[in-house]
């Protein structure tokens, strides 16, 4: 079995937000790149089905739409241990586009992980979008994935409780926390091997976005703090009522 999980490469989540001057573009300096966390733990359960069942796993390969900077995520997934990179040569417009340079790489793999959302834009429509180009089967809101003979156990977040399916290969499934407990984090043995390992580089398909971004705002800033005395529950309760609408 062949795995290919797929790799956003998103702001470190305690960056602060900055725009352009005329807020029609983000403002990437200064900015720490890192894996997408949702793919960050797709990658860490292919590497445990990896480790767990040995040759049934043949190859582990991560796939990236993005430019030259995006490389040292990438690298960083290889790292952790995936044994192969795909970068895909485009700026990663918008989900459909992405989904569409993806094709190119992903129909020979048995399975493909993806995860559910994305940090920076909060997009999810990649994976789904994806199974649908290559006519595959797909499973979304994963919180489990195991082998059992050729099959995989998948367990899902329902309403009220939990889902447990048996699927066949090949399938796309879009994968959410619980998939795995805790991100690897590289080893500096991984690090040195990483620099080894092939990172492949695909020219971009002639493909069009559906989607396109005017401009961007920021959120209103929040209210400063009031201090409310302790002996003044009747102060708070008119402040929550009247002020913050929360009663």
């Amino acid at each position: 079995m062949k795995i290919l999980v797929l790799i956003g490469n998103v702001p470190d989540t305690t960056t602060k937000v900055k725009f352009n001057a005329d807020h029609t573009a983000f403002d990437a300096s200064g900015v720490q790149w890192i894996i997408n966390p949702w793919d960050e733990l797709a990658l860490t359960r292919a590497l445990e089905l990896k480790e767990a069942y040995g040759a049934k796993v043949e190859k582990i390969v991560v796939a990236n739409v993005g430019r030259s900077e995006t490389e040292a995520t990438l690298r960083k997934a290889l790292a952790v241990g995936a044994d192969e990179a795909i970068r895909i040569d485009a700026d990663p417009l918008d989900a459909f586009f992405v989904a569409t340079q993806l094709t190119a790489v992903a129909a020979d793999y048995d399975l493909i992980l993806a995860g559910i959302e994305n940090a920076d834009y909060n997009g999810t429509a990649v994976g789904g979008m994806l199974a649908e180009l290559l006519d595959r089967k797909s499973v979304s809101a994963v919180s489990g994935i195991d082998l059992e003979d050729d099959l995989l156990k998948i367990s899902r977040e329902i309403d009220g409780g939990s889902q447990q399916l048996t699927m066949s290969l090949p399938l796309l499934a879009v994968v959410q926390k619980g998939i795995a407990k805790e991100p690897r984090i590289p080893a500096m043995r991984g690090i040195m091997m990483a620099r080894k390992k092939p990172l492949n580089v695909i020219a971009a398909a002639d493909a069009e976005a559906l989607t396109a971004f005017d401009h961007f705002e920021l959120p209103p800033a929040k209210a400063a703090c009031k201090m409310v005395d302790e002996d003044q529950a009747a102060s708070l309760i008119r402040i929550l009522h009247e002020e913050a609408k929360v009663l």
